[in-house]
């Protein structure tokens, strides 16, 4: 039984960009922030990985960057780019640590809980 994904369009209200391929990102692993009802974290925030981030998001409970083989994850470092839950990704600007944003490969439904200006303040 698959999921039925949302609508592709980013917070500019354009056709939502790829956001990685290496390493392959998004709640679907297809490359995109997509999301869908069961996306309960709501991966829709393409955020470029710091290593400042990466070491909060450990801190935070959501390590990152240490590798899972058994999942086909080979660990997250600085400069990759990766779909981020939106609440840890407010989460972290509230605390001065977020990572840079790709607008045009953030999913609309982040808006839901990331104000626009917070992303755009973080736009590459």
């Amino acid at each position: 039984m698959g999921f039925t994904m949302d609508e592709s369009v980013n917070v500019l209200g354009q056709a939502l960009q790829s956001c990685s391929r290496d390493p392959i990102t998004g709640f679907f692993r297809n490359g995109n922030c997509d999301t869908c009802v069961e996306d309960r974290g709501s991966h829709t925030v393409c955020a470029v990985m710091t290593a400042e981030f990466l070491a909060y998001s450990k801190y935070v409970g959501n390590d990152l960057s240490t590798p899972r083989p058994a999942f086909q994850f080979a660990g997250l470092k600085p400069g990759d780019h990766w779909c981020l839950c939106a609440s840890r990704f407010l989460q972290a600007h509230d605390e001065g640590v977020a990572p840079r944003v790709n607008l045009a490969a953030t999913h609309e439904r982040a808006l839901d809980i990331v104000p626009l200006e917070v992303l755009e303040a973080n736009a590459l």
